[in-house]
């Protein structure tokens, strides 16, 4: 099986829910990358940048129904909290708009784990 070849099997509803998730956090990395690095110009954090290269990459798996690509996004979840706590410390408002839309997102991408598992046994079997 050649890196660019999937699975021969019709594509369930689970598939399109994960190739959903994907689209969304691709847009979200690409939003991130771009004006990141705009942020980055006038001075600002450096966190946006690689966190939405990493979402890009997370994204790009996610739709190829790869785990890696929820590994990925759940790394970027993790490396975003040490960030929250240097940019704000430990007020709780200051935590919410950070981390609240990032952990509906890694609520998601977990749920999908268990899918994307089997698809790996299934493409590494066939």
């Amino acid at each position: 099986m050649s890196f660019f070849s999937y699975p021969k099997k019709k594509p369930g509803v689970a598939d399109v829910l994960v190739w959903i998730l994907a689209l969304l956090i691709l847009l979200f990395g690409l939003y991130f990358v771009i004006f990141g690095s705009w942020l980055i110009l006038l001075g600002g954090s450096w966190y946006y940048t690689p966190c939405g290269i990493l979402l890009c990459i997370s994204g790009v798996y996610l739709f190829r129904q790869n785990i890696a690509g929820a590994w990925g996004y759940l790394l970027a979840w993790v490396l975003t909290i040490p960030w929250t706590i240097y940019e704000v410390g430990f007020h709780f408002w200051g935590w919410l708009p950070r981390l609240f839309g990032p952990t509906l997102l890694a609520i998601a991408v977990a749920a999908c784990i268990p899918h994307l598992l089997r698809n790996q046994k299934v493409s590494i079997d066939a």
